[in-house]
């Protein structure tokens, strides 16, 4: 008898003893692509100042696959506990619904934290094709039907759906090259492997400003500041056309409130900081935050509207 009131006073004192602060360990912040894609190069940025911040390491994880489905799988998984988080193109992640056979939803089997950013889409194409515009892009392949080929960082991503979307509405056919990476799609078209394709700016521009691609345009509503004499794609013959790389932070789902309201106030105040918005705007992309509610309402929302394209689409993502 006195072992069991042993037990039951040492579980009574555990039940008691005020949880431990979050955080008390360190974060494993899990990027779901391939290193030097925009989602690997966000989490670099933001992990040391989290860790200043907290005291606590956060730990970038590269868990690739499956065109970020794999690292997204993983934390779907893991426990709502506010230690393992995603960050991820957002988009990319709502897209995957409407083109895999997923053992998540995107929109239901996560806990939203934050919008992180967004930089939109640049139109670039290798310096050797005799193109310099979207209208002579278009051109082009409407002379060429289906010789082009098209660099996409992963079958189904956001960027493919911007070369579906685009195509679509221009009538260009052309031939989607999947590459393991926003990095390496970029390369197979500096290498002459691939002619043209949709990526995110923060991966892209350097290529650019480097000379070994030729941007014909970004994909945002606007000219962004630092590619003022870059056109959009919507000027130039596609009114409302707008995609890009819109990066967030989620968990698991269920994790407790108090701590993602923890999360999204530290990162709101680190990313929103005149140094982080300054380095993000070189770079090519915008600091965009927000509330966990705002973001789990974009994810249901972009879900659906990704759905409807894939669908008129037809394409086949095997």
């Amino acid at each position: 008898m006195k072992s069991v009131a042993v037990f039951l006073a040492a579980c009574a004192w555990a039940l008691a003893a005020p949880a431990q602060p979050y955080p008390a360990k360190p974060i494993h912040l899990v990027v779901p692509y391939a290193a030097s894609g925009t989602s690997d190069i966000l989490a670099r940025q933001i992990g040391p100042k989290l860790t200043e911040a907290w005291g606590q390491p956060v730990v970038v994880e590269n868990r690739t696959g499956a065109n970020g489905n794999v690292g997204a799988d993983f934390v779907s998984k893991s426990a709502p506990d506010g230690y393992t988080l995603l960050i991820t193109d957002l988009g990319g992640l709502v897209i995957s619904a409407s083109v895999y056979k997923l053992p998540f939803d995107p929109s239901k089997d996560f806990t939203p934290v934050t919008m992180v950013s967004y930089s939109p889409h640049v139109l670039a194409v290798h310096p050797s094709l005799p193109v310099k515009s979207v209208a002579e892009l278009v051109e082009h392949g409407k002379k060429n039907p289906g010789k082009l080929n098209f660099a996409v960082s992963g079958i189904g991503g956001a960027p493919q759906l911007a070369g579906i979307e685009f195509a679509q509405r221009m009538g260009v056919k052309w031939t989607y090259i999947p590459y393991k990476g926003g990095s390496d799609a970029v390369a197979g078209v500096v290498g002459g492997q691939a002619d043209v394709l949709f990526n995110g700016m923060l991966a892209t521009w350097p290529s650019v400003q480097g000379g070994r691609l030729r941007a014909l345009a970004v994909s945002s509503s606007q000219r962004v500041p630092s590619a003022p004499d870059t056109p959009t794609v919507a000027e130039q013959g596609l009114p409302g056309f707008e995609t890009g790389s819109f990066q967030g932070i989620v968990g698991p789902s269920g994790i407790a409130r108090e701590i993602v309201a923890k999360l999204n106030g530290e990162l709101a105040k680190m990313l929103n900081s005149d140094e982080m918005k300054q380095r993000f705007a070189r770079q090519g992309t915008e600091v965009r935050t927000g509330s966990p509610e705002s973001l789990g309402q974009w994810l249901k929302t972009e879900q659906a509207r990704w759905a409807k394209v894939v669908k008129e689409s037809g394409e086949k993502f095997d």
